[in-house]
Parts: structure tokens; C-alpha cells; sequence
């Protein structure tokens, strides 16, 4: 724990633009470290933090449409990896065939979140149906395989060496983000037994990043029961939508959902925006000086942007002030009421991220940097 030096103080003109009485236009920006929970400070200024006229050199914003990149493989752990660092791993993955072998990570464990399609999960401990927002925590080591009702489109998130859990209660605004009453468990049905059979299978097993093939000449998804407290567990975002109160005012980021120990996973889901006569009660422009961001987008219109879309994910590494689109912040943030539909996965990592520079040129937005220079002449 980092014995923060705190000198609380202020300078200067402190205050909204309604309560300033000068008519000045002042931007909020909160700096802050260790996700916000270290010390902060609110700074107040006459242009938008995000407004820069030009971007240079490898630190910028990246953006990019996992909707353009080409379905397969056969093998989710062999999809296609969009970011990593030594302790995180993201891979989207397209399909719409019955998998007729099995995965196993021995590296970490791995978050799916459905993007689009249902279906059905068999793993060790049975078998789960799935739809689109569905988070599906699969415990180091679990073997599966899923069957495709439609066609279907998963982000993986690898946990690497690392395992899943749920935030501190009091890290999280109001308390713990998630009770974990609100999970599904895989069950030992009909369709679980039925899958089973005396073929040969394979086990594809991915350990240091290489996989490697284990074959039985049974299904070895064979259980006939289980007990214990370790369990593949389902979630979807409308579960933590329902679980709130209405016109419950709270941060984009306060739903953080599950957490690793150098990164988290939040989900922004449906609420009653922040601005209200020009007041933003929540800081939108923000600088987390310890924490690179990678958001994927799932549904709706993110309030942020205008142009980004579902299926879509932005990079903002840290090092420079994050927050709306100059046009969303005059079309959206000081106007009221603004209730957003945006329901978009946000991963913060205190270790620095790559992004895979494999991904196809016609996935990423390679002028999404520029729009700010853009936007900044309409203003």
C-alpha cells in the first residue's frame, strides 16, 4: 500500500460554470491514481482537456471494428488476440459450428462475454445455455465446448497466471457491484448426458501460449455429479441493471464486475445521464494516470461518441486526458435529461497493454485519432 502524500487545497476558481456567476466556460478533468482510489484532484479549465490539435509518436488513442475481423478458427484459443500484457490476454473469437473438441487454458482464467448469438456451453461441471451479454467465467484449467444455436461472436479475457474474483465492497461506490446470488450454474441434465458418447476427443490444452492435444477415446465431459465451491459461473448485464434502484445516480465506472490483480473488468450498462443545466455532476474528462483502458462496445449508442458503434473497441493508454468527443460532449453532456443506452465491457489494467499489431489493417479505424482535430473546428 503506497503511503500517497495528500495535501488537500485549492486554487483559484473552483467552481461550475452556473455557480461562477462570470459566465466563464470551465471543463472539469479529474487526475487521479490508483483507479481513482488513491488521491485525486479536480482541475478546472477554460478549453476541453481532449481538445489537442495534433497526436504524434506510439502513445495515442486506437480504435477498432472487431466486427470486420473473419470468423474461426475452429480452436478458441486460437482466435485472434487483440491486446496483452504479461497478466492479461483479449482474443475475439467468431463461430457458428458445434466445436467437436474441447479447450482447456492452463495459463489463467478466461471471461467470455457473448457479443452476439445463443447457444449452449458444455464444461466439466455441465451443461449451460448462453445468449448475448452473458459473462461466463471459466476457472483455470475447466475443459469446454459450445454448440451454437446461431451465429455467435465472443471477447475472451485471459486472466494469465491469475484468477477472477469480485471487487472489494469498499473499492465500489454503494458497495459491491455484483452479488453472487445473481450467477447461473452449469447443471448435470438431459442435454449434458446426452452429449455424451464413447468417440474419440480431443482436448486442446494451451499452456505458455502453445496448445497442445490430449485424446480420449470417450467424451471426457462424463460427470455424472459434483460438489465443492470452484464452478463455472454465468452472468449477464441485464442482471445488474435490474439489481439497481430507479433513477440511481451513479459514475460510468462504477460497476465494476470482476477483478484480477493487475487489472479489472467494469460494465457500463443503461442509466439516467449526468448533465443537468450545464452541470456534469460526474467528471467525464479524466486523467488515470495509472491505468491503460480498453473499451468494447456491445450495444446502443455510447454516450461519449457518436460513431462508435456495437461490436466496435477503443484503446486510451494512460499519460493523456481520456473523455467525450468534443460534438458529444455539446450534443450530449451539458444537455438534460440524457438517459444512455450503451452497454460496453471496459477493461482498466495497472500493467501497460500492447496492442497486437497482427490484426488486419481493415479492423482498425486508423483515423479515429484525427476526429478530435476534426471536431475541434466545429466548436
Amino acid at each position: 500500500m503506497t503511503n500517497w502524500i495528500r495535501l488537500p487545497n485549492s486554487e483559484g476558481n473552483c467552481t461550475g460554470p452556473s455557480k461562477a456567476g462570470d459566465g466563464q466556460k470551465t471543463y472539469q478533468r479529474e487526475v487521479g491514481r490508483s483507479g481513482f482510489k488513491g488521491p485525486s484532484a479536480q482541475i478546472y479549465h477554460r478549453h476541453p482537456p481532449a481538445g489537442w490539435a495534433a497526436f504524434e509518436g506510439p502513445l495515442r488513442p486506437r480504435a477498432f471494428d472487431l466486427a470486420k475481423l473473419a470468423p474461426g478458427p475452429a480452436c478458441p484459443l486460437q482466435a485472434r488476440r487483440v491486446l496483452y500484457s504479461d497478466s492479461l490476454e483479449v482474443r475475439y473469437w467468431k463461430t457458428e459450428d458445434k466445436m467437436h473438441a474441447l479447450s482447456r487454458n492452463a495459463d489463467g482464467d478466461t471471461l467470455l462475454f457473448v457479443h452476439h448469438g445463443d447457444g449452449a456451453l458444455f464444461c466439466d461441471y455441465g451443461h449451460l445455455s448462453y445468449r448475448d451479454g452473458d459473462y461466463i467465467l471459466l476457472p483455470r484449467g475447466t475443459a469446454w465446448r459450445v454448440e451454437p444455436s446461431s451465429y455467435s461472436e465472443f471477447m475472451m479475457i485471459e486472466a494469465t497466471a491469475d484468477a477472477f474474483g469480485l471487487p472489494d465492497p469498499g473499492s465500489v461506490p454503494g458497495g459491491t457491484a455484483v452479488d453472487p446470488m445473481l450467477f447461473t450454474l452449469p447443471q448435470i441434465d438431459d442435454a449434458f448426458r446426452a452429449q455424451q458418447d464413447d468417440a474419440f476427443w480431443e482436448i486442446h490444452i494451451k499452456r505458455r501460449g502453445q496448445v497442445s492435444t490430449l485424446t480420449y477415446p470417450y467424451n471426457p465431459l462424463d460427470a455424472v455429479g459434483w460438489e465443492g465451491d470452484l464452478c463455472v459461473v454465468k452472468l449477464n448485464w441485464r442482471d445488474l441493471a435490474h439489481r439497481r434502484s430507479a433513477g440511481q445516480k451513479v459514475p460510468p465506472a462504477a460497476h465494476c464486475t470482476f477483478v484480477a490483480n493487475t487489472f479489472s473488468v467494469s460494465t457500463f450498462i443503461p442509466k439516467v445521464g449526468e448533465g443537468e443545466s450545464g452541470i456534469l455532476r460526474v467528471p467525464f474528462y479524466h486523467s488515470n494516470e495509472d491505468l491503460d483502458e480498453f473499451i468494447f462496445y456491445h450495444r446502443g449508442e455510447f454516450f461519449s461518441r457518436g460513431d462508435i458503434k456495437a461490436g466496435m473497441a477503443t484503446f486510451h493508454p494512460s499519460g493523456f486526458p481520456h473523455g467525450p468527443h468534443p460534438s458529444s460532449y455539446q450534443e450530449k453532456m451539458i444537455k438534460a435529461p440524457v438517459e444512455t443506452d450503451e452497454v460496453a465491457v471496459m477493461i482498466d489494467s495497472r500493467a501497460f497493454l500492447s496492442i497486437d499489431e497482427t490484426i488486419p489493417d481493415g479492423a482498425e479505424w486508423k483515423g479515429y485519432v484525427k476526429t478530435w482535430e476534426k471536431a475541434q473546428e466545429t466548436l
